[in-house]
């Protein structure tokens, strides 16, 4: 989960600066953590607490605000309704991340994966982004290697990962909807040769970067295993203390290393 949050923080900077080379810095004092983080960190609170992902998606926003939240999730959750809007955005696919760890059964992260997506995003591509990187953190996650994940999560989801970053980057443009973003993000991650490398992937395209490196840097650390010890700190001292005290007890309840 740390590597969804640490990803946001990175590609925080380049959201409305989009670049397309992998030569950046990766924090600089712009560097902060956005929405991702924040909805990410209402996941995992609602898994270790048994609360509903409607809870949490509602009560958040309104102690975090001002995170660079989606303008329909944003009426969403400052309004009395409680039902989804049909949203196929990546908001659904960016607080996954803990799902795919907190689960060690296939059909119970995608079950999952979709009851979180339908809180807000009950489009059938809403729901399809939140499963596709929930499923691919399990795989990770279990040493399932970089061909059968591509392998699955094209079957599953008809996703193209056969596009290479050299092919898309040049035409890439800001899309924030889960079948313009997602699959591209997945593909930084399978491109990568380690966590640091995925998430200038990601960045690299140019497209809506904090939310894309989230999503490889969430799938990156389960397949690596770990995160360089410099993006740890720089990305921790960044969040303030209820957030870090969520994360610590997820990943003590959750195991992840």
């Amino acid at each position: 989960m740390l590597g969804a949050i640490a990803g946001d923080i990175i590609g925080s900077s380049y959201e409305w600066s989009p670049i397309k080379t992998k030569n950046f810095e990766l924090f600089s004092k712009d560097s902060d953590f956005t929405d991702d983080t924040v909805l990410t960190i209402a996941t995992a609170d609602a898994l270790l607490n048994g609360k509903s992902y409607l809870e949490v998606y509602k009560k958040y926003p309104d102690e975090f605000y001002n995170r660079g939240y989606g303008d329909n999730f944003a009426k969403w959750a400052s309004s009395e309704q409680a039902e989804p809007y049909n949203s196929f955005g990546n908001g659904s696919a960016m607080r996954v991340s803990p799902i795919g760890w907190f689960f060690d059964d296939v059909d119970k992260v995608l079950e999952e994966a979709k009851k979180s997506a339908e809180a807000t995003h009950n489009h059938p591509e809403g729901v399809k982004g939140a499963q596709a990187v929930a499923l691919a953190i399990l795989l990770a996650r279990k040493d399932i290697d970089k061909v059968a994940i591509k392998k699955e999560i094209q079957k599953r989801f008809q996703y193209d990962l056969n596009r290479t970053l050299e092919e898309i980057r040049p035409i890439y443009k800001f899309d924030v909807t889960c079948q313009g973003s997602v699959p591209e993000a997945l593909i930084a991650f399978l491109e990568s040769i380690d966590y640091e490398d995925s998430v200038r992937n990601a960045v690299s395209l140019g497209g809506d970067s904090d939310t894309q490196a989230c999503i490889a840097g969430s799938v990156a650390e389960a397949y690596y295993g770990t995160i360089p010890d410099f993006i740890v700190y720089e990305a921790l001292k960044r969040l303030d203390t209820k957030l870090s005290q969520i994360l610590r007890k997820f990943v003590e309840v959750a195991g992840q290393k």
